[in-house]
């Protein structure tokens, strides 16, 4: 099988109540390939300026992720965005965005990723995201991710990708947005009725709730007393839950269960260290060992 992700890959400036990071890499699509990496060989596509370090298109082939769609623009710069958080990780906000070379991003899938079996489109303006669906022959599964700008500016383009999709990734505040309900349970099934057949609601330090047909599942988030970044777990968390399901190559309860657990693993690895960093150092067998644990925490 193949995984596809359409997004961002991006330069970041964190600042927490403890420290600061400059200009460190990041992005919607980097996260989720490097956490898909461990599981399967993602391919990305997205575009990045000159100015992207060479170190990390090194790391990216490390990890084994196809480049094919990786569009470098010459004497381009690189998307930039600068977030602040508080006290409570749950909660940023935006200081800067600088598009850059986003700015006139128009995604064209290469010819070899076009029999994707599983498409993943990343938080982009919801246009792009229908643009990119017709672009592809009949993947297996197509999942999205979204925000409270396009929610708030795109509602009727949001919608109708909706309706061509399986699965989307949100939190708990974009799908109390989106349904206009403030009961998460009946918000995730008010979802399903608009097309997609499977809603990960992403609920932050607590965890995350999937919804489909007979199907309700609690995972609860790994235990972490020292959360250095928040940015990029929810990404972190949709490679784990996808490059999984990539690997297994079925669709089934047991399997969205299991990929449902993978994902906060991988996302519990994310918030160690600010940006990227971790995925430097992560390796299979810490994965398959925070996996174990996470079992015998919800075992009784």
């Amino acid at each position: 099988m193949s995984l596809v992700i359409v997004g961002s890959v991006a330069f970041d400036t964190i600042e927490t109540p403890w420290e600061r990071k400059e200009k460190i890499v990041g992005g919607s699509c980097t996260y989720c390939a490097l956490a898909a990496s461990y599981f399967t060989r993602p391919k990305i596509v997205a575009v990045v300026g000159e100015d992207f370090p060479k170190q990390t298109i090194r790391l990216f082939k490390k990890r084994n992720i196809d480049l094919e769609g990786l569009k470098i623009v010459p004497g381009g710069k690189t998307f930039f965005w600068e977030g602040r958080y508080g006290f409570d990780p749950n909660q940023r906000s935006t200081i800067r965005t600088e598009l850059n070379v986003f700015q006139d991003f128009r995604p064209e899938i290469p010819p070899a990723y076009k029999k994707a079996d599983i498409l993943f489109l990343a938080n982009i303006d919801p246009d792009l995201q229908e643009n990119i669906c017709r672009q592809v022959e009949k993947p297996k599964l197509v999942a999205m991710d979204t925000m409270r700008l396009w929610i708030e500016s795109k509602p009727a383009a949001l919608r109708r990708v909706l309706k061509q999709v399986d699965i989307l990734f949100a939190n708990d505040e974009e799908i109390r947005m989106l349904t206009e309900e403030r009961n998460l349970i009946k918000a995730g099934k008010k979802i399903l009725g608009q097309g997609p057949t499977l809603v990960i609601v992403k609920k932050g330090e607590h965890g995350a709730l999937v919804f489909g047909e007979s199907l309700v599942f609690g995972i609860m988030a790994h235990p972490c007393e020292d959360v250095v970044d928040p940015t990029g777990a929810g990404d972190s968390f949709a490679g784990g839950f996808l490059g999984y399901l990539d690997r297994v190559k079925r669709f089934g309860k047991k399997e969205i269960r299991r990929a449902a657990v993978y994902g906060s693993v991988l996302a519990s690895f994310t918030i160690e260290d600010f940006g990227i960093n971790r995925f430097r150092s992560l390796t299979k067998r810490e994965i398959a060992g925070r996996f174990l644990h996470f079992k015998r925490l919800v075992s009784f």
